[in-house]
């Protein structure tokens, strides 16, 4: 029913189960998005298409929506083309936008790997890799830290040692565009059918890194800046088949990451760990007598610094599901008014055509 094409963009049979029950529609998979506007890949080329007048009905938040990645069951049309469906997903990555918006943005769907690539260059901040490695184990992927720009680099064992204390359990690969290093392990990482999304900073290499996998320059790139910062070239998340290789999906650069959700007990494994070894219940780990957390960072085993960001973290998701647990009952509120109202209505006029 659907050939190696779409096998190969990651159509497995996780999705085919759900694929059979709409007959009379076809699957795609959607490669970016813009002003409402999809843009799919099928079993039969590309083509762009908007979501249903009913779709939108249904739709009571962001995550509703289809994102770059998704899966959606479309009915093709000469004149346009309508995303009546989007099958369930195995995996999403998102991030909460800065500041005081709470404002959650879909990164991607469906993705199996993420690449969370970082500059040894003035880029480099270990305290933002923390973020991005909890909203990655939180999508349900699996986080690889891709460290680009190994030639502007005059201690790279030390960053590398900086790095290992807070990646426990992922992997970590040391690329060049300049010395074309890297660039085979990296491919290691990739195989038909399998997504890979690549997260970052703005200049930071990841469209360089995607141009050499794809073998072709298909992204815009530029150099640095003269003050060592990357320049911003990607605009929006797009998706790419590469032959034999899977897909990838390139996104614009984040240098401020907010977060909605993020998974802990991964990211900061060494600390809840800690915790868990805690004589005291109901132990703060700020200056309590005996407290495992503060021994270890008297004995340099745990730095304060990351204790400090896993508390900052905690705080802000804590912070965010309170956030969207608010939204959810209003949106509820809102619902169960506009459906009293409909009753009403339609009572009144029952009440009307009676009397007449």
């Amino acid at each position: 029913m659907y050939n190696t094409e779409m096998e190969d963009l990651g159509l497995s049979d996780f999705f085919l189960k759900e694929v059979k029950h709409f007959e009379g529609l076809h699957v795609a998979r959607v490669s970016s998005l813009s002003k409402g506007i999809y843009k799919l890949i099928t079993n039969q080329g590309e083509l762009k298409a908007e979501v249903s007048g009913k779709f939108r009905f249904k739709a009571t938040g962001t995550r509703d929506y289809p994102t770059v990645g998704d899966f959606v069951m479309i009915k093709r049309t000469d004149g346009n083309n309508i995303i009546h469906h989007m099958l369930s997903r195995k995996s999403l990555l998102v991030r909460k936008e800065a500041g005081m918006t709470q404002e959650t943005q879909l990164i991607a769907a469906n993705i199996d790997k993420i690449f969370i690539c970082m500059s040894l260059n003035n880029d480099f901040n270990i305290r933002r890799m923390e973020r991005y490695l909890s909203i990655a184990w939180d999508s349900g992927a699996t986080p690889v830290i891709v460290l680009t720009k190994a030639d502007l680099c005059l201690n790279i064992e030390v960053m590398l040692e900086e790095v290992s204390k807070i990646s426990i359990g992922v992997d970590v690969i040391v690329t060049s565009s300049v010395d074309k290093v890297g660039y085979e392990p990296v491919k290691n990482y990739l195989s038909s059918g399998q997504t890979v999304a690549f997260i970052g900073s703005s200049g930071v290499g990841k469209s360089t890194l995607i141009n050499a996998l794809l073998g072709q320059k298909l992204i815009e790139t530029r150099d640095i800046r003269n003050d060592d910062k990357g320049k911003h070239t990607t605009t929006r998340r797009e998706l790419y088949l590469i032959s034999g290789l899977g897909v990838v999906i390139d996104t614009p650069g984040m240098s401020e990451l907010g977060v909605q959700s993020v998974d802990l007990s991964k990211s900061f494994s060494d600390i809840e760990e800690l915790i868990k070894q805690c004589k005291f219940n109901d132990c703060q780990h700020k200056s309590e007598p005996g407290c495992i957390v503060q021994q270890a960072i008297t004995d340099g085993e745990l730095s304060n610094k990351r204790l400090q960001s896993y508390r900052k973290l905690e705080r802000e998701a804590k912070h965010a599901e309170m956030k969207m647990e608010s939204r959810e009952k209003e949106r509820l509120k809102n619902r169960v008014d506009n459906l009293r109202e409909i009753k009403r209505s339609r009572k009144a006029v029952k009440a009307k055509n009676r009397g007449r």
